[in-house]
């Protein structure tokens, strides 16, 4: 495994990891529309389809084209877990796979840059919300609109975390892991209103201004936020670890991460 001891050109990366984001979501749809399709069951008992496999072969391909020297971790690519480093590409190639299952629509195509244990660029595309999320070369997290073609990037506007209220907040959880340990947290804040999202999509309300802040009390993997998080610091936010409020990093042991809170920096956050 060689390791990046330089910084990616981002005005090279940006355009390629749009663009397969784009095509890996052309390609889910494919799948997302037929009449059927089959599900089968890992090792830690998390479905996967053919949509998973099919984004990941072609997102995989189009990085290590691309930059054939830069560290890859990839959900689908259990050896590529092993591999050790701060500085990677990461890819979950459908993230919200029971989403997907479910037909809910809350999936995502997630590609990310990881520098020195930080995201810095990233991309987030949701293909059945027609939302597309990523930062551009200079860090400034955009939203797309349009028709996502993928050789010429359509309308974007620039997105920035809201001027939170913290007499009056608005909370994004998970659709499919919500617990009491979460509510808990929750309560400890003054909400004014809640609303629930699959996937990365989550980071990316926050990043929006659509919600202030995003607490997760349960298990992810660094490919499962790395897009989002890089999206939510291009647009003013942050992520920090729940127990002790540093920042969160990546390149830990097996790609697993602790619990986190994802926020706009004027939220007064609150101890775990």
């Amino acid at each position: 495994m060689s390791f990046w001891r330089n910084t990616l050109d981002y005005n090279a990366l940006i355009p390629v990891i749009r663009e397969l984001a784009i095509l890996a979501g052309d390609k889910i749809m494919e799948i997302y529309g037929a009449d059927d399709f089959d599900v089968k069951v890992k090792s830690d008992d998390s479905p996967v389809t053919a949509a998973d496999e099919a984004a990941d072969a072609l997102i995989s391909a189009g990085l290590r084209a691309a930059f054939p020297d830069v560290m890859l971790v990839t959900e689908e690519q259990s050896e590529s877990h092993a591999a050790k480093g701060d500085t990677f590409l990461i890819v979950d190639p459908l993230d919200g796979t029971k989403e997907f299952i479910h037909r809910r629509g809350d999936f995502t195509v997630n590609i990310a840059y990881v520098e020195k244990g930080v995201p810095q660029r990233g991309v987030v595309y949701a293909p059945a919300k027609n939302r597309m999320f990523f930062t551009q070369a200079d860090g400034q997290a955009v939203e797309e609109t349009g028709a996502f073609d993928p050789k010429s990037v359509g309308e974007v506007k620039a997105i920035n975390v809201a001027e939170s209220d913290n007499a009056a907040l608005y909370v994004v959880a998970s659709k499919s892991h919500r617990d009491q340990a979460t509510d808990d947290y929750i309560n400890k804040y003054n909400v004014k209103d809640m609303k629930s999202a699959g996937s990365s999509l989550k980071f990316c309300l926050v990043a929006t201004g659509e919600a202030d802040i995003y607490p997760r009390v349960g298990r992810t993997m660094e490919w499962d936020t790395a897009a989002g998080h890089a999206v939510l610091l291009g647009a003013g936010g942050n992520v920090v670890r729940f127990d002790d409020h540093t920042p969160l990093a990546y390149g830990k042991e097996d790609f697993a991460n602790p619990f986190f809170i994802a926020y706009a920096p004027k939220v007064d956050l609150k101890e775990a």
